[in-house]
């Protein structure tokens, strides 16, 4: 079945419920059913052809969710490109997935028309306003047919083009095929969370070209409604909550710190919050506990990566609920379900016991068919049918998923594994940490030598005694660091994650070795 067949669906079952909101739209599910429809008759009228390839660039807006399942109505591969991308990497982005159209806003539209011959097979720029590329979005818009547009494609075609930096720096696009999508949206329905009904709102605050993205199609399919915000701003989403009665948030931590420490949060009405899931790295106990206080006991976590397509791991709501004051679970994240199969292996590729520190392995329906023309770099990552994380972990007894770290920022001093992720959860039982970062420098004696990166909270003071002396009060001799360095703001990426490459290069660029 068409992906693009499930949002027919929910437009008969729910025609006048809000399925998507931004800060200039309101559009229930009948108007996004015939302007799908509309849109993507449109560019098949263009001459863009079911299997072509076509890139969507902008900030959150309710364009791109049309854009996405008018996509998969016509048969299309979407492209998303992330907007904060300078004009270089966007131009590499689109010769490299070969795309020949293009849904930009003006300024983006505008500077590819003026360097056309350097994207030679883009063939249409669409704008999302009345000037910058070859036809106004509205005007496109115009051009198309309200009656549906039938396109079956196999489950294994391709629908998506996920580009992905990760740790490495390397620009790379995980392939995500129709079955891989149809396996998210069922994954999601399954979920051991709370799931989502025709009542919810969910409020992506993170560029939904990305990993918010993920879960417009599960929401949609289910009748419930995405409010879209064009920016991350504790105020602005604080202020959305009380007034669009929230019921979801997909967030990451340094969002979820910022929030808590809001001053006056107090003062607004969070009660529609029915779940705050939170990813991409894990929480301090002290900043669950505060969390919790704010927004009550409805948080949970997930695991995935845009190789997996979904969420592979979900620590719950009650996995949070701490019996007896032991909180050691709340470093988990999580454990695997529905679908995927996920195992934490030692160099061997046998799993390790209980406790041994291995990599995550995951196999399952959502896993992508492998990286966009890079085969080599498809068979370092894939094996027996498992996409190989690069993520170090130990799992319990109970099937409970602890990440260490990732396999490539293990720091090596003296010859001893240190895993920064474990010296950073330390920092933050600070009272006046803000943020932190554990990196390892070069070292003439040891190799590496451990140091931290700290925001301070607004008003407070630490002195760098003070921090290496917490830390040694709690970690080994070998992994307290041995510098420290306050900071402003530590770098981070779209997706607001602290990116530990870039605070680590800094330190590195002088040294004739990188390890």
């Amino acid at each position: 079945m068409n992906l693009g067949k499930i949002i027919s669906r929910s437009a008969r079952y729910w025609p006048e419920r809000m399925a998507v909101i931004d800060r200039h739209t309101r559009l229930n599910f009948a108007q996004l059913e015939q302007r799908t429809n509309q849109l993507a008759s449109a560019l098949l009228g263009q001459g863009i052809s079911t299997g072509d390839h076509v890139a969507i660039l902008a900030e959150n807006r309710v364009e791109l969710v049309e854009a996405e399942v008018a996509f998969y109505k016509a048969g299309l591969v979407k492209v998303p490109v992330n907007a904060r991308l300078s004009l270089e990497e966007v131009i590499q982005i689109i010769n490299d997935s070969c795309s020949v159209g293009l849904i930009a806003t003006p300024m983006f539209a505008e500077a590819l028309i003026a360097r056309r011959a350097e994207v030679p097979g883009l063939r249409l720029v669409v704008t999302l306003g009345e000037k910058g590329g070859d036809i106004a979005y509205s005007a496109l818009l115009d051009q198309g047919n309200e009656a549906p547009v039938n396109c079956d494609l196999p489950d294994d075609a391709l629908a998506v083009l996920h580009y992905t930096s990760g740790s490495s720096g390397v620009l790379k696009a995980a392939m995500l095929s129709v079955g891989n999508r149809k396996a998210l949206i069922r994954k999601s329905i399954a979920s051991p969370t709370r799931r989502a009904a025709p009542d919810d709102v969910m409020a992506h605050v993170g560029p939904i070209t990305h990993a918010s993205g993920m879960q417009l199609m599960p929401l949609l399919a289910v009748g419930a409604c995405n409010l879209l915000l064009d920016r991350y701003d504790d105020q602005l989403l604080l202020e959305s909550i009380q007034r669009e009665r929230v019921t979801r948030l997909f967030l990451v931590p340094a969002m979820i710190n910022r929030l808590v420490n809001f001053p006056g949060v107090d003062r607004y009405d969070l009660s529609s919050l029915r779940l705050v899931m939170y990813g991409a790295a894990p929480m301090a106990p002290s900043l669950v506990k505060r969390a919790i206080e704010v927004f009550g006991p409805i948080l949970a976590q997930g695991y995935g990566a845009g190789e997996t397509c979904s969420l592979v791991t979900v620590l719950t709501e009650q996995d949070h609920l701490c019996e007896e004051g032991d909180y050691r679970r709340l470093a988990s994240c999580g454990r695997c379900y529905f679908e995927t199969d996920l195992r934490v292996v030692n160099e061997n590729f046998e799993d390790v016991k209980p406790g041994e520190i291995g990599e995550i392995v995951v196999k399952g329906p959502d896993i992508m068919q492998g990286y966009w023309r890079a085969p080599e770099l498809t068979a370092e990552v894939m094996r027996e049918g498992y996409y190989l994380s690069g993520d170090l972990a130990t799992v319990d007894q109970q099937g409970y998923v602890f990440i260490v770290d990732r396999k490539k920022e293990m720091i090596i001093s003296g010859g001893f594994n240190i895993y920064p992720t474990e010296v950073e959860q330390v920092l933050y039982t600070l009272p006046e940490v803000f943020e932190a970062a554990v990196i390892g420098v070069p070292d003439e004696q040891w190799g590496e030598a451990v140091r931290a990166v700290v925001v301070l909270k607004p008003g407070t003071a630490l002195s760098e005694a003070e921090v290496i002396d917490h830390c040694a009060r709690t970690l080994a001799g070998f992994k307290k660091p041995r510098a420290v360095d306050f900071v402003s703001e530590l770098p981070k990426n779209p997706n607001g994650k602290v990116v530990r490459r870039l605070i680590r290069d800094a330190y590195w660029q002088n040294s004739d070795r990188r390890i």
